[in-house]
């Protein structure tokens, strides 16, 4: 049990919500490379991060794992982004500190995604069982390559104060 539900029930909770974090959060980059500030879908995406990293506190564990530490690099990229965005206004640098911070967040969730797939999904488990093997490799590089890419599109184009 956790939290009261079984840990089926919380593992689904959340994938669930990292689902919608992870597809919000796109919305929000799509935003970006627009020069919009697309407000709800950006609070939805913050608070579904948010609250990926501190579910992924809540399951069994006897030591300290690599997800945590994924879950505390999230939390303190988050707490950066959402005082850019929320105290600082996105004033000067703070633009660009957002936009870096909330990708790094996504970033990592769909890294965890990627690595979830290929432990949980049969017709991936083949190709990469210990997680070293070039399929998987291949596919986190090619997440990280789009995610530069995109960062480098978004800090050029998201110019909130100049959009409509």
């Amino acid at each position: 049990m956790v939290f009261g539900m079984s840990l089926a029930t919380y593992t689904l909770l959340h994938v669930v919500i990292s689902l919608i974090a992870i597809a919000t959060g796109l919305v929000v980059v799509s935003g970006w490379l627009r020069s919009s500030r697309p407000g709800f879908w950006t609070a939805i995406f913050l608070l579904t991060t948010i609250l990926t990293s501190v579910t992924g506190f809540g399951f069994p564990f006897d030591r300290f794992l690599p997800s945590h530490w994924f879950g505390v690099i999230s939390l303190v990229v988050l707490a950066i982004a959402l005082l850019a965005l929320y105290a600082f206004h996105l004033d000067g640098p703070w633009r660009w500190i957002y936009v870096t911070t909330a990708l790094i967040a996504l970033y990592l969730n769909v890294f965890v995604a990627v690595v979830q797939s290929f432990q949980k999904l049969a017709f991936l488990q083949p190709l990469a069982p210990t997680q070293s093997e070039g399929p998987f490799l291949i596919a986190q590089l090619a997440v990280l390559a789009v995610f530069v890419l995109l960062g480098v599109a978004a800090g050029r184009r998201y110019h909130p104060a100049a959009a409509a």
